[in-house]
């Protein structure tokens, strides 16, 4: 990421013609939100001057709290490359602030910076992530509103004229190349439809700014397209859906601590410590990283996605895996998390469970390097395997018990992330579906 002064932001914003910025920060669901201010107003926002309404924004404040600050993060400036040349759209990310100067605890990014900092305590600079966010494309109406229709028939790493949606990802890349993304790979994924863009790794705020910002532009880029994309984890139903398998890694300087040249699989004491602790905190963080009602259609056997709480440096069937590369790219990939999470939430909860087995020096179980999807249950038992939560009634009970989890997410986050997904539960508990009609509407 590149590093801008206040001088160097005023000179940009005028340099590219720049008329618009929009103040951009995320709520509690992982839903970017944004203030658009006029760019004779940058100077205010440099000063952190510009208010907003925090009561209107979901799992913020009560309205008789609401008055909230916006504190931009410099380095975030970027200019949309689809903006009109008559004048160009700015944004920056931003923290949020209490009106007495303090960081807001319900603001996911500043939570996420509160892991970091306990992570520093601990001797560890830096916690990087490389994300892999997988996404549905669909056709849109003559009104502009979203279908099943698929834009293609394609497979896994299929080419045109099977995978329609070439010129769309393409597209997509060069607009994030020119925003300063480093793309690594684009391809077609395993599903009809469906597509994953990978970026370079960087650290989890930058990350996580990364995942929303890729999130904003498929979309924007996909429209252009006559398309509609989805981060929706499970759109239909009998083919694979959506994940976002987080790569993460500890540094210490320049060195990845999960890196030991001496030892089998070359995975140092601390990797194998903070395996332990995701494999003890995966059903009870699952909440976090798989938030819908829909993200459970996904995680079922048969379609590549985990269900089962394990951990192999060779097999894809489990919960954590080790990809092959070693030395500065020696990492974890956890392979449960999906794009519809909160990033931010999300990476503060794998943190915290990583960090609270190096702290206690925890011992992860054996690898698994069967495939676990042929396994029986009394075969999963023997080998120690549990399930992942089946609906996200479950996942929200397990998350309650877990105060390690609880204690990543904070008082305000965990009680107003809680009270949401409670109701979202219930809407989709009492709710009469057209599968149910199918079933009974004759039968009975």
């Amino acid at each position: 990421m590149a590093k801008y002064t206040r001088e160097d932001v005023e000179r940009l914003a005028k340099e590219e013609n720049v008329k618009y910025i929009r103040l951009q920060f995320t709520d509690i669901l992982g839903t970017i939100k944004n203030v658009e201010i006029p760019v004779s107003q940058l100077g205010k926002a440099l000063d952190n001057k510009m208010m907003f309404d925090g009561s209107s924004i979901e799992g913020f404040v009560r309205i008789e709290e609401s008055d909230m600050y916006l504190f931009p993060d410099l380095d975030t400036w970027v200019v949309f490359p689809w903006t009109s040349e008559k004048g160009k759209v700015a944004r920056l990310i931003c923290d949020i602030y209490n009106p007495d100067g303090t960081p807001f605890e319900g603001d996911p990014r500043a939570n996420l910076k509160r892991i970091l900092g306990e992570m520093k305590e601990l001797g560890f600079t830096n916690f990087n992530v490389g994300p892999e966010p997988e996404f549905f494309l669909f056709k849109l109406d003559e009104k502009g509103e979203p279908t099943l229709e698929l834009n293609d028939k394609g497979g896994y790493f299929d080419l045109a004229p099977t995978d329609l949606g070439e010129n769309c990802r393409r597209d997509i890349v060069l607009e994030l190349e020119e925003m300063g993304f480093e793309i690594e790979a684009s391809h077609h994924e395993v599903a009809p439809g469906q597509h994953e863009i990978d970026f370079k790794y960087a650290d989890a705020i930058t990350a996580c700014d990364n995942i929303q910002t890729f999130k904003l532009v498929v979309k924007t880029i996909a429209r252009k397209h006559g398309l509609h994309a989805t981060f929706m984890p499970k759109p239909l139903f009998g083919v694979n859906g959506s994940g976002m398998h987080c790569n993460v890694s500890l540094f210490n300087g320049k060195e990845n601590v999960f890196y030991d040249t001496g030892v089998d699989l070359e995975l140092s004491e601390t990797a194998r410590q903070f395996i332990a602790g995701i494999i003890k905190h995966a059903t009870n963080f699952t909440a976090v990283t798989n938030p819908t009602v829909n993200s459970y259609k996904r995680l079922v056997p048969g379609y590549e996605a985990p269900c089962y709480v394990a951990w192999s440096a060779r097999n894809r069937s489990p919960l954590v895996r080790i990809p092959a590369s070693r030395g500065l790219s020696t990492r974890v990939e956890v392979r449960s998390v999906d794009p519809a999470a909160n990033p931010y939430l999300a990476m503060a909860v794998l943190l915290s469970a990583g960090l609270d087995g190096i702290k206690n020096n925890l011992t992860p179980p054996a690898p698994v390097n069967r495939n676990i999807y042929v396994m029986d249950k009394e075969e999963r038992l023997e080998e120690g395997i549990i399930d992942l939560p089946a609906t996200l009634f479950a996942a929200l009970e397990a998350l309650k018990s877990d105060e390690v989890i609880k204690a990543a997410l904070g008082e305000h986050l965990l009680e107003h992330f809680i009270e949401a997904k409670e109701i979202e539960w219930d809407m989709f508990r009492t709710q009469v579906h057209p599968w149910e009609r199918e079933q009974y509407m004759s039968m009975y």
